[in-house]
């Protein structure tokens, strides 16, 4: 069995991923599994010296090699929040507005991948498998090839993809489809995803699909295929503190949790309660919105005007229908610890999830996982949402729709336990059947296959079945990242 070698603009804490969540806990178990390398930045920043740094940090960390590299200065303003946050993000996320073209970033884009590419290079073994991560990394692959590494390599996007359209607003298109052409599979969080990276690389540099699925890009043949991220429902409810902190409040809570970011909707979900307590005056007292909204990337301007927005809109909706002993918007700027959010889930009716855009959204997953199944709470999701493709059971709204939200809070607040628990029960299927492990080995195995010559069934309808059974034949994994 292969080694695994990551490569992300971050890494995890191999040690404490079931504190961390998320897809760390999937990927730290196949890191063990397959004594693999986890390549990425340190999170420090240094002098202009370490530009040309190609020597890393090693740490053993609970049976995997972690490698790190520091940025500098200027690295971290044009590679980090300069063309990954500023041009790639507000794009990928069909924010053309805020997207920074002109600045010149991309050299230094390019350059941070090429040293990494450089610093993996001679950490490599023939028979590795490469798995890189997200937009900070896509000239990574690329960049590899250029010097001569032919092993299985494969991309995550987990971000959305944009329409072609909106892609080829980015100057350099060209540049970045090609890097793509360096993957030998690119995964991706939804079938629209898809869709969308294929109809790109069909209008931007005339790739064509062939027989076999894979679409011929240069002179390459990828596959792009979808591999939802799961969450790992056990480990999330085991984090819970033993004795619950929380406790319920005399008003019916709706609850969101999302990062200060423009993608997440807050200002309409900010609106759209207002409006509810407005149409429906008969619950005023009777209900709060509390949201946690921890602080990201504050240098950012465009994070900055969001906060101010939120601060404005909470402040004004509070004062014009608050009372001395009710404020009907919680708004709480600051992190909350994942072990505590599971009693905040479950005593609250309504999960409230509203971006704009979002290439999966793991909260609606938690919100759901977290509910007593026999009462449980009802989820509203937004159709921009990636989990919206499979979590059809939720309410699903246009964010855009304030109106419509208004009412769907009505609708969620008003239905009755039966339907409650039918939707819980099928969501629950869903989450248990396509969690953080399912990604993990689907996504292996899909890259095996290629690797080889071969492709497996594809996620969704009648393939299910067949891909799961094929998925779990990936050997040399730890129980629970290879069975159902």
């Amino acid at each position: 069995m292969s080694r695994i070698v990551l490569v992300s603009n971050r890494v995890g804490d191999v040690s404490k991923a079931a504190l961390a969540g998320g897809v760390v806990i999937a990927i730290a178990d196949v890191l063990r599994a397959r004594s693999g390398l986890w390549l990425g930045w340190s999170g420090k920043t240094g002098e202009k010296a370490e530009e040309t740094r190609t020597t890393p940090d090693f740490q053993e960390m609970d049976g995997a090699t972690i490698a790190t590299l520091p940025l500098s200065h200027r690295e971290y303003k044009d590679y980090y929040l300069g063309y990954s946050n500023a041009v790639l993000w507000p794009v990928f996320h069909t924010r053309l507005d805020l997207a920074q073209f002109e600045a010149g970033y991309y050299q230094r884009y390019v350059d941070v991948n090429r040293r990494f590419a450089e610093t993996l290079l001679p950490l490599l073994k023939p028979d590795d498998t490469i798995w890189v991560h997200d937009y900070h990394m896509i000239p990574l692959g690329l960049e590899l090839r250029k010097l001569g590494v032919n092993n299985p390599m494969g991309f995550f996007l987990h971000i959305p993809v944009p329409p072609a359209q909106l892609f080829m607003a980015i100057p350099e298109y060209r540049d970045l489809a090609r890097s793509l052409s360096g993957y030998d599979l690119i995964g991706l969080q939804t079938r629209a995803d898809c869709a969308n990276m294929l109809d790109f690389f069909k209008n931007a540099v005339f790739g064509r699909i062939l027989q076999d699925g894979r679409m011929r890009v240069f002179d390459r043949e990828i596959s792009v295929k979808s591999f939802p991220v799961g969450i790992d429902m056990d480990s999330f409810l085991e984090s819970r503190p033993r004795r619950s902190r929380e406790q319920p409040t005399p008003a019916t809570r709706l609850i969101g949790v999302d990062r200060l970011d423009y993608t997440k909707g807050l200002p309409q979900k900010f609106r759209a309660f207002g409006r509810f307590l407005e149409k429906y005056p008969d619950y005023r007292r009777k209900v709060i919105l509390s949201q946690i909204a921890p602080p990201t990337r504050e240098s950012v301007v465009a994070y900055a005007d969001i906060r101010n927005e939120l601060e404005s809109l909470s402040g004004m909706i509070n004062g014009r229908l608050g009372e001395l002993d009710w404020v009907p918007i919680h708004y709480i700027h600051r992190s909350t610890p994942r072990r505590m959010l599971v009693d905040v889930y479950q005593h609250s009716r309504i999960g409230f999830v509203t971006p704009l855009r979002d290439g999966m959204n793991l909260v609606a997953k938690e919100y759901v996982a977290a509910q007593d199944p026999d009462d449980p709470g009802v989820l509203v999701l937004s159709r921009f949402a990636g989990a919206a493709e499979q979590m059809k059971q939720a309410l699903i709204v246009n964010p855009y729709d304030v109106e419509e939200m208004a009412d769907t809070i009505k609708i969620a607040l008003e239905m009755g336990l039966q339907e409650r628990k039918d939707r819980h029960r099928a969501l629950v299927s869903g989450i248990r059947s396509y969690d953080t492990f399912w990604w993990c080995r689907s996504f292996l195995a899909e890259l095996d296959a290629v690797a080889s010559g071969k492709t497996l069934p594809p996620f969704g309808a009648a393939g299910d079945e067949a891909a799961k059974k094929a998925t779990i034949e990936l050997a040399g994994l730890p129980s629970r990242l290879s069975s159902n």
